[in-house]
């Protein structure tokens, strides 16, 4: 039963990230390559009339990580305190950015927010990143110093950055030089799947210089990726050992690999939905291989005294677990058919739909 919970919990962050991952990218690719107010103004639809569905489904993960595994759903919430907070007002300057930019016609407006829009989906592709990368590298659980813990094994707190700036440090802070590589990744991964869900649902003039846009940050990525592979066995020599024990992991390496070399074909791919599939390999990817590579771990302890949060010391009971099923059958189905419902309202080319008026 613990399983079952943990892969329906990844399959929905997957989804989460697939789907309002286009819309952390549209915001990338808003305020770095936008020039003209026609080309803002239809990039700001593109994830605009999609935004608010999509986050749904980040709802529905903490939900269901509140259900099935609440002392790591505490752990994580009060640990993070400080990120989550940061993270919670880029959702909100974000959003109010898409819903205020054409409220009033006025360049000084518009402006605004469409700073808003596109920073704060800069740092949420980059502080999604880096909790990645907190979860990968661990942290320190019980809050060991000097071999004591000060408080409960599973609880921690960490701040924003430490002194030594080093994921090695015994008490390492949120953003530190692995995690920001974790974040970088990131950010270059959202910014190509935000590429293509703009070249697929829009008739942008720089629909064209798009397609280089993401050859350029495939070639980023590509490098970023080899050399987080690296780094990541100074932090974590144990890092591949899953993958070496049961080689049928090996599948979720191979998808991530499947989008990155797909995607160096890009200026040859006619079909844009089979670009935008691509890069939603990217994603589907890289945070299977992340979660393949700690299960059944799902939050590595750094010292010797505590032991890592796992899907089995965490879990509540099986009675919880049982019942929630069947919520569980009932929510997804509503998503579901909100999700379709609204995908096939905004179904081709999204140009012509008012947005924002």
């Amino acid at each position: 039963m613990e399983i079952f919970w943990y892969v329906i919990i990844a399959v929905v962050l997957v989804v989460f990230f697939i789907l309002d991952g286009y819309d952390f990218g549209a915001g990338i690719i808003h305020l770095f390559f936008a020039k003209s107010e026609k080309d803002k103004e239809v990039i700001a639809k593109s994830a605009g009339l999609f935004w608010d569905s999509n986050e749904v489904w980040l709802v529905a993960a903490g939900g269901m990580l509140f259900m099935a595994f609440p002392t790591f759903y505490a752990s994580v919430f009060s640990g993070f305190y400080l990120p989550l907070i940061i993270v919670l007002w880029l959702i909100i300057f974000r959003a109010i950015g898409l819903e205020f930019r054409s409220q009033f016609s006025y360049k000084m407006w518009k402006d605004i927010w469409d700073v808003s829009f596109g920073v704060s989906s800069l740092l949420l592709a980059l502080f999604f990143g880096i909790a990645l990368g907190n979860i990968i590298r661990g942290v320190n659980l019980g809050g060991v110093i000097n071999g004591v813990s000060t408080y409960e094994g599973h609880y921690f707190f960490l701040p924003l950055w430490d002194s030594s700036f080093s994921p090695l440090s015994e008490t390492p802070g949120v953003i530190d030089w692995f995690t920001i590589i974790i974040g970088l990744i990131a950010v270059v991964t959202l910014a190509i799947h935000g590429a293509n869900w703009i070249i697929l649902k829009t008739n942008s003039t720089i629909n064209i210089k798009l397609k280089n846009i993401v050859f350029k940050l495939n070639i980023m990525l590509t490098l970023l990726t080899l050399f987080s592979l690296i780094i990541w066995q100074i932090v974590n020599p144990n890092s591949l050992n899953n993958f070496i024990n049961t080689p049928y992991l090996l599948i979720f390496p191979i998808i991530y690999i499947t989008g990155l070399v797909g995607l160096f074909f890009i200026r040859r791919i006619k079909k844009e939905i089979y670009a935008f599939g691509l890069s939603s390999l990217l994603i589907l990817g890289g945070i299977t291989s992340s979660l393949a590579s700690l299960f059944p771990v799902i939050l590595p302890s750094i010292n010797n005294h505590n032991e890592s949060l796992t899907i089995y010391n965490t879990v509540t009971s099986n009675y919880g677990l049982s019942v929630a099923i069947i919520w569980g059958a009932i929510g997804f189905v509503l998503l579901f058919i909100y999700m379709i419902i609204q995908k096939r309202l905004m179904g081709g080319k999204i140009d012509k739909i008012d947005y924002g008026h």
